[in-house]
C-alpha cells in the first residue's frame, strides 16, 4: 500500500475521484428529480380521450364511448385557445365524420324564382256562339261533330221556318205597292235583315218572286267547333245556340299562383314555361292579368299569360310548368345564405357561426331572414359579411349542442343561462329524446311541399320537417315523448297527401289544385 500511495499519478487520480463524489453530494437535489418526474406525469395527464361523434365525452384514459361504443380518440388540450362556455367544440376528426362544411357569408343580388303550374285554355275573347236567328226545324246539319274546323261564312246548318215563309210572302206583296207604300216595303225588308238575310238574298227573293222555305245558318267566325248543341230534326227557337266555336290562333296559359308567391309577381313579368305534352319545347310570355281574388278552396289566384298558337300545337287543358325570376330590389346588397344553413323552429331562425381560428368551434346565433330564394335565404340581420357559418351538417352541430345543454335549436340562450347542474342534465335528457325519421309522402310541387311541411309542424313534438319533391321523403326531427311517426302521418293525410300508412280522404284530395293531384 505504501508503494501504491507513493506513486505520484495514483495520488492525483484518487484526489480527482474524491472531488467528484463531494461535488455530486453537494449539488444533487432529490426535489428536482421529483419535479422532473411530476412534470412527465402532468404531460401524460394532459392527454385526454374523447368520442369523435360525441365531443362532450372526456376521459383520462382510452376506452369506449358510453353513448355509441365507438373507440375514444386523443385530444390535446394544451393549446392557448380560450374556451367559450356556450360554444360547441368539435375535433377535426369529428367534424369530418359528421360531414360538417362551412362557407363564408357574402352579399348578393337577390333573385327569387317562383315556380308556377297551370294549364292551357282557350282565349275567352275568341269564343263564338253560333245561334239560330229564327225559330224553326233543323233540316240538315252540315257540321256534324265536335272538333271540326270551320271558317267564317261557311254554312253550318239549314233551318225550315214557317215564319220565314210568311215574311217572304209579305215582302213580295209589299214590293207590288212599294211606290205607293214605301214604308211597308222597307219594313218587310228590315224584318228579313234582322234574321240575318243579306241584301243580296233579299234581292234574289224579290226578283225571282219565289219563296225560299229553308234558311242557311252561316258561321260568323273561324275556329274549332268545341260543342254541338242540336241534331237533325230538332226544333229551335230564336236565339238557341247551335254550335260553340273557339278560335285557337291565340291561347291563354292560366297558372295557379300560391298566395305566398303573389307579392313577387306583377304584370309584365316574363314567364318561361314548358308544356308537359311537348317535351323539349320551351315558351315564354308576359303576365297580362293577375286575378284580384283568391280561390277560397284552393288558396290560389290565376295568373294569365297570352301566347300565339299559329301552329296549333298548344291545345286546351295541356299542363304547363312555368318559372318567373323576380328581382327583389328592396333587398339589394343584402346577405344571402344557403337554405341548409338555417334551422327554423317556427319562432326563431338560427345558424352556427364558426369561431376564429383553425379549430372547428361553433356558436349558435339567432338571425332574421327575409324571402326564400329557391335554395337560399335573404338575411335581414344577425350576420356580417365575411363571417363563416355551417352550411352542411347543421343538424349534427345542433345535436351536439343539445346533448351538452348549450344554446341550440331547442334551447335559447336565455334558457341555458343560470341553469343548475340538475337543470342542465334535465335538458340534456330531453334532447336525447329527439328522433330523426324519414317518411314517404306523395306530392308533386312546391305547393305540396308547403302543405306537407305545415301539416307536420302543426303536430306537437315535431321539431323540424322538410319534404323533398325529388325523392318524396319527409325528413323529421321529433320529440319521441310527445309524438310519433303514426300521428304525424295521420295529420298529413288529413291535409290531402298519402303517406306510407295512411291514405288521404277522397273528398279532401279532390279539392287540391290540379298541379297537386298525384294519383293516377
Amino acid at each position: 500500500m505504501k508503494n501504491i500511495f507513493s506513486n505520484q499519478f495514483t495520488r492525483y487520480g484518487l484526489f480527482a475521484v474524491i472531488g467528484l463524489f463531494i461535488g455530486w453530494a453537494v449539488f444533487h437535489s432529490p426535489e428536482k428529480a421529483e419535479e422532473k418526474h411530476n412534470h412527465s406525469e402532468e404531460e401524460a395527464k394532459s392527454e385526454i380521450w374523447t368520442c369523435s361523434m360525441h365531443p362532450q365525452i372526456r376521459m383520462d384514459k382510452p376506452g369506449k364511448c358510453p353513448i355509441c361504443a365507438m373507440d375514444l380518440i386523443t385530444v390535446n388540450q394544451s393549446g392557448d385557445v380560450s374556451v367559450d362556455p356556450s360554444a360547441i367544440h368539435f375535433t377535426k376528426e369529428a367534424a369530418q365524420l359528421a360531414n360538417v362544411l362551412t362557407s363564408v357569408v357574402s352579399s348578393q343580388k337577390p333573385v327569387k324564382e317562383v315556380r308556377l303550374y297551370g294549364k292551357v285554355q282557350a282565349d275567352e275573347r275568341l269564343l263564338q256562339s253560333q245561334v239560330a236567328y229564327i225559330s224553326g226545324r233543323i233540316e240538315k246539319l252540315l257540321v256534324n261533330f265536335t272538333g271540326e274546323t270551320v271558317r267564317k261564312g261557311q254554312t253550318l246548318a239549314v233551318i225550315y221556318s214557317p215564319e220565314l215563309v210568311t215574311a217572304q210572302q209579305e215582302l213580295l206583296e209589299a214590293a207590288k205597292t212599294k211606290q205607293q207604300e214605301p214604308e211597308i216595303y222597307e219594313a218587310s225588308k228590315e224584318k228579313l235583315r234582322q234574321w240575318k238575310l243579306t241584301d243580296k238574298q233579299i234581292s234574289e227573293i224579290e226578283n225571282s218572286g219565289k219563296v225560299q222555305a229553308n234558311m242557311e245558318v252561316e258561321s260568323t267566325a273561324s275556329g274549332i267547333v268545341t260543342a254541338r248543341r242540336v241534331n237533325n230534326g230538332d226544333y229551335v227557337s230564336q236565339g238557341s245556340v247551335l254550335y260553340e266555336v273557339s278560335d285557337l290562333s291565340r291561347v291563354w296559359v292560366l297558372f295557379d299562383a300560391y298566395e305566398s308567391d303573389l307579392p313577387f309577381l306583377k304584370k309584365g313579368d316574363k314567364v318561361e314555361f314548358t308544356i308537359q305534352a311537348l317535351p323539349g319545347s320551351s315558351y315564354s310570355g308576359n303576365i297580362i292579368f293577375i286575378d284580384p281574388m283568391i280561390d277560397p278552396v284552393n288558396r290560389v289566384a290565376k295568373v294569365r299569360v297570352e301566347i300565339s298558337n299559329s301552329g296549333g300545337k298548344l291545345k286546351p287543358e295541356m299542363f304547363a310548368t312555368g318559372s318567373v325570376k323576380s328581382n327583389l330590389d328592396e333587398y339589394n346588397d343584402m346577405l344571402v345564405i344557403p337554405r341548409s344553413a338555417v334551422l327554423w323552429t317556427g319562432k326563431r331562425s338560427i345558424v352556427y357561426v364558426k369561431q376564429p381560428g383553425n379549430d372547428p368551434i361553433f356558436k349558435m346565433r339567432e338571425i332574421g331572414i327575409g324571402p326564400m330564394l329557391g335554395n337560399s335565404y335573404v338575411v335581414t340581420d344577425g350576420l356580417s359579411e365575411g363571417e363563416e357559418i355551417v352550411t352542411e351538417g347543421t343538424f349534427s352541430v345542433d345535436a351536439a349542442a343539445q346533448l351538452e345543454g348549450k344554446p341550440s335549436m331547442m334551447n335559447s340562450i336565455s334558457d341555458t343561462q343560470g341553469l343548475t347542474s340538475s337543470q342542465t342534465l334535465s335538458k340534456t335528457t330531453q334532447s336525447e329524446n329527439l328522433t330523426k325519421l324519414q317518411v314517404k309522402v306523395s306530392g308533386n310541387c312546391d305547393m305540396c311541399k308547403n302543405r306537407i311541411e305545415t301539416a307536420a309542424k302543426s303536430v306537437s313534438g315535431v321539431v323540424s320537417a322538410e319534404w323533398n319533391p325529388a325523392d318524396k321523403l319527409l325528413r323529421l326531427q321529433i320529440d319521441a315523448t310527445k309524438t310519433n311517426s303514426d300521428t304525424v302521418q295521420k295529420t298529413i293525410a288529413k291535409a290531402g297527401h298519402d303517406t306510407e300508412k295512411h291514405k288521404a280522404p277522397d273528398n279532401i284530395y279532390k279539392e287540391l289544385p290540379e298541379c297537386c293531384l298525384y294519383r293516377k
